[in-house]
């Protein structure tokens, strides 16, 4: 069974809070950087992060969005019957986590997990932060050695920012997972993803799973869908266990 505290990590926007799930026993065990969906940090989201804790990960999750509140971030129970009320949550959460933030932010996590685990680490983002995981894995590649996404949303677009501009400058395997029925990532979207991620050369694995909604892999989200999830689990956990090794 894993080991659970909470931590504060001073970054230079501020501090934040985070839970770190360890392996029982002795030992060096790699390390994986734990983005959450834009619900944050909550029970849900620590009953799969120790998942990988039990597969023998430290495992650091974070509190991305410490600009606007802290954890919990969002009150999910209660704000779902309201999609107004939800989205104006959503982007008062999303807005102050700008690409430079991002980048100023991924820092301080990958320093963070790399005094408490051994040798590589990796990363996996949710939702809003499959993009952030794409852009820690670009501004620190020589410590990340694999990035998920799942249900990644705007992964692909014609802004500047978009996360696709990022692939010249990551040098980690990448693993991403795709709801069918999906606006934020729609199926064009995914196909401009994937000729992009073709043209990078670098070594990646793109899945769209059939009949997933946006948030399957999330054990609280309506979307939910335990058979999906489940492959999911297993692609990631296949990822982490080639290029990270336990």
């Amino acid at each position: 069974m894993a080991t659970e505290k909470e931590i504060v990590i001073s970054l230079p926007d501020g501090e934040t809070e985070a839970v770190v799930l360890q392996p029982a026993g002795e030992g060096a065990w790699p390390g994986v950087l734990y983005l959450t969906d834009i619900g944050g940090i909550r029970a849900a989201q620590r009953q799969a992060a120790c998942r990988l804790a039990d597969e023998g990960y430290v495992v650091l999750m974070p509190n991305v969005f410490y600009r606007t509140a802290k954890a919990p971030v969002m009150d999910l129970v209660a704000l779902r019957p309201n999609p107004e009320m939800f989205m104006a949550r959503v982007r008062e959460l999303a807005e102050p986590l700008t690409p430079e933030a991002q980048e100023r932010d991924a820092r301080g996590y990958v320093d963070t997990l790399s005094g408490l685990a051994a040798g590589k680490l990796g990363v996996v983002g949710f939702c809003i932060c499959g993009g952030v995981a794409m852009r820690v894995a670009a501004a620190c590649p020589e410590q990340i050695a694999a990035a998920a996404s799942f249900h990644g949303g705007n992964l692909f677009e014609e802004k500047p920012a978009s996360p696709h501009l990022l692939l010249p400058r990551i040098r980690a395997r990448l693993l991403l997972g795709h709801a069918e029925g999906d606006r934020s990532m729609p199926a064009e979207a995914i196909a401009g993803f994937e000729a992009a991620l073709r043209a990078w050369g670098g070594r990646f694995e793109s899945d769209t799973y059939p009949g997933a909604a946006h948030g399957w892999m999330t054990l609280d989200n309506p979307a939910y869908d335990a058979a999906q999830r489940e492959r999911g689990v297993e692609r990631l956990l296949g990822l982490f266990g080639a290029e990270l090794g336990r």
